[in-house]
Formats: structure tokens, C-alpha cells, sequence
């Protein structure tokens, strides 16, 4: 019965005419999928082209031994590093490459003495300590080698933990900022309430053979999200468009019609609500966060690898939003690495993303999200000496700024 099924298979037009669809099939869609894969590496090809001719800079930080303003400062330094320079046009970005800067923010614990960094291209070197000093006029700034470059990763010399994060509810809803702390009065120092102290905390615990590396990347939200729902040809959107929708979406499960007044909105939802608003009408940034633990092998404290995840967790609210990792380096079972070498390919790649400050697409396939300056100054900014004894400081304190510096 079965070979007379199959003569007749062959006998029929069935083969031919699947082999002819196949075929037209492969006409039609691989110079698509072809052209599409060119694409995405010719444009990977010029930025990194661009990128390579640009020359780029890592400062460090010394904050003075008394820091009395409040974040507010960082926060307007943050501000003053939103920039869109290189891509005016379309022929800058699709010819020539051209990328808007981005700076990483690095906050870095070696063997528990703790380091701000700033990475910058270094035509910019110069507007970035002007703004500094502007903001900060006691600080010390220096070009300091690169502390990645020394190490390179071999999985029979060190134990590396690290992960990236993401926020755990949409981009526009806000985690606590420094104001939910009461930080933006300029209150005493004994009277502060400083949410990073819980992050120096942890650095400062480190011994010797162990480093934690805490890099934020930071770049000018422009509108370049599709709209949801809408096609590839529509306008592009921000992250205001969304907050606008979410907003339409909570007065309309409320039964709130336009124009009327929000008080059918319960308590918490007009606090969201309000939180928002407040936090869309900052300047926002592109935003990507990797953490980094690393010790000798026989140094190795897993404590320390998996309190990495707790060190943004004080600016998390059920109400608003938080901080939660992705991408860790681990996996949860056995047959996700069965041969054992995906985990240290893994983190081969995440060590030489940290080192290159590669977090934003089509040069690195991270995930990043959007942070307001407020947001972004609540998790990178100095700190009294009082909190943060482990943090590396000026000894004296310094009169002025240099006088060489631009205005």
C-alpha cells in the first residue's frame, strides 16, 4: 500500500510544483533577507569607521572632602551633556556614519576604595570639565589610564559576576529621585537621607582581589521609537508620546472624560500621575547600566557577586518604578550551557562591551531604556564625606577652577 502511495507521488505534479514554489519562493524573498542583512552591516561598517577616527577620554573625579550641594548639581551637569552633534542629516547618518556622542558614567570600587569616572570623546574633554567645575568648583579632574585595560578575562584566574538593568515598569514612569528623599531642600548633612549610601556601602566592603565596575552610558533621547501599532513609515515618536497614551489610558479606566476634574483618580493614581508628568518635562537620555563584579579565584566571596543586585534597589516604589536586572551571567539550567562554554563566551563579550563603553545599537544589541537628568542624578552623584567614608577624596581643598577653562 505504502509503494504504491509513493509511485503515485511521483507520478503526480505534487514535487514539481512544490520544487517550483520553492523556487520562486527563494527568488523572491532571499535578495530581500539579503539586502536587509547588508544593510544592517554596512551601517554597523561606517559607525564603527567613524567612531575608530575619534579619539576618546577617561576622566576621575575627586570630590572634595565636603560636598554640601545637592544633586540638584549633577543634575544640571547631566543636562549640559545632551548632545546631537554629527547627525543633522540623513547623509552624515547613512553615508558618513556619524554618531551624537555618549558618555559613561562609571562609579568603580577597586579593593574598596571607590572612583567616579567619566568617558567622553576628547574633543568634548574640555565642555565636560567646564561644566564640571561649574557645578562643582572644588572637585579635582584628571585623565587617568583606563582601569579595564589591565585586565583581560581567563576563567582559571578570576570569577566574574555581572548583569545589565532595565526598568522594571515603562521608561516614563519615574524610580524615586533625590527630591523623594528630601535631598533637593539642601537639608544638613546629619539630617540627609543619601540613597546612595546603601551602594558605597557594598563597594567599600570589597577587599583586595576584588573590583566592582558600575557603568551608566548615556545618550540624547531623540524621537526614534516606531509608534505602537502604527508602521514602519509613520513618524517616529519619544518617550513623551507614550506617557501621553498611558495617561489617556489610566483617565479612561477611570471614566474620567476630558475636561473633568481628575478626582475620581484614586490617591496613588493622581501621585503616579503627577510623578510623571514631572519626570517627562525633564531632558531625557538613552540609557544602559552594566555591573560588574570580578575577584581573583581564591578571592572569590559570593556574597558580594550576588549583593551586586541590591545596590539600586532603595530607589525601587510599587508605585512608581525600579531597577532589575537582565542579561545576567548565569544560567538557570544545566542544558542552557550542557558543554560549558557559552558561560565564559558570555562574559568574554560583556567585559569587552564594558571596556569599549558599547551599549547602544546597531554597534552593541543592548536593551537601553529612557532616564531623565533626575533620574540619572539620583544614581550617580557625589556624596558627603559623613556617608561615604570609602570614597576616595581631596585631601585640601581646592580655591578655584582653572582660569585656562573656556567660557
Amino acid at each position: 500500500m505504502f509503494s504504491q502511495i509513493f509511485s503515485d507521488f511521483l507520478n503526480s505534479d505534487i514535487p514539481y510544483h512544490a520544487i517550483y514554489g520553492f523556487y520562486i519562493a527563494c527568488l523572491f524573498f532571499l535578495p530581500y533577507i539579503f539586502a536587509i542583512s547588508a544593510w544592517k552591516k554596512y551601517k554597523k561598517y561606517i559607525r564603527t569607521n567613524f567612531l575608530a577616527r575619534k579619539a576618546h577620554t577617561l576622566l576621575q573625579i575627586r570630590p572634595p572632602k565636603e560636598v554640601t550641594k545637592s544633586p540638584l548639581a549633577m543634575e544640571i551637569f547631566i543636562t549640559s551633556l545632551y548632545q546631537t552633534q554629527n547627525e543633522g542629516t540623513w547623509i552624515d547618518r547613512l553615508v558618513k556614519g556619524q554618531l551624537r556622542p555618549w558618555f559613561s558614567l562609571e562609579l568603580v570600587s577597586i579593593a574598596g576604595e571607590v572612583r567616579f569616572y567619566i568617558a567622553t570623546r576628547s574633543e568634548l574633554r574640555t565642555a565636560v570639565e567646564a561644566n564640571l567645575y561649574s557645578q562643582y568648583p572644588d572637585i579635582e579632574i584628571f585623565e587617568s589610564k583606563d582601569y579595564t585595560l589591565g585586565f583581560d578575562y581567563d576563567p582559571t584566574k578570576f570569577a566574574i559576576a555581572g548583569f545589565e538593568l532595565q526598568k522594571v515598569k515603562e521608561d516614563f514612569i519615574p524610580i524615586k529621585t533625590y527630591p523623594d528623599f528630601g535631598l533637593d531642600k539642601d537639608p544638613k548633612d546629619e539630617h540627609k537621607i543619601e540613597p546612595l549610601t546603601p551602594t558605597f556601602e557594598f563597594l567599600g566592603l570589597l577587599q583586595k582581589g576584588e573590583q566592582a565596575w558600575i557603568q551608566i552610558l548615556v545618550k540624547a533621547h531623540k524621537k526614534e521609537m516606531k509608534k505602537p501599532g502604527g508602521s514602519m513609515f509613520d513618524d517616529k515618536v519619544d518617550w513623551t508620546y507614550m506617557a501621553k497614551e498611558y495617561v489617556k489610558k489610566t483617565m479612561k479606566g477611570a471614566k474620567v472624560k476630558e475636561g473633568e476634574s481628575i478626582d475620581k483618580l484614586s490617591k496613588a493614581e493622581r501621585s503616579t500621575l503627577d510623578s510623571i508628568e514631572e519626570n517627562v518635562a525633564k531632558v531625557a537620555f538613552d540609557t544602559g547600566i552594566r555591573v560588574i563584579y570580578i575577584s581573583d579565584l581564591d578571592k572569590e566571596n559570593k556574597g558580594h557577586s550576588g549583593g551586586l543586585k541590591g545596590i539600586y534597589r532603595q530607589f525601587g516604589s510599587n508605585l512608581l518604578n525600579g531597577l532589575k536586572p537582565r542579561n545576567d551571567l548565569a544560567f538557570d539550567y544545566p542544558w542552557q550551557d550542557v558543554f560549558g562554554w557559552r558561560l565564559p563566551l558570555k562574559k568574554k563579550e560583556m567585559i569587552a562591551s564594558y571596556k569599549a563603553r558599547e551599549f547602544f545599537p546597531p554597534l552593541y544589541d543592548g536593551k537601553p531604556f529612557v532616564m531623565s537628568t533626575a533620574e540619572l542624578a539620583t544614581i550617580y552623584h557625589f556624596p558627603s564625606l559623613t556617608k561615604t567614608p570609602s570614597l576616595s577624596r581631596i585631601e585640601a581643598k581646592r580655591s578655584e577652577p582653572p582660569t585656562n577653562l573656556p567660557i
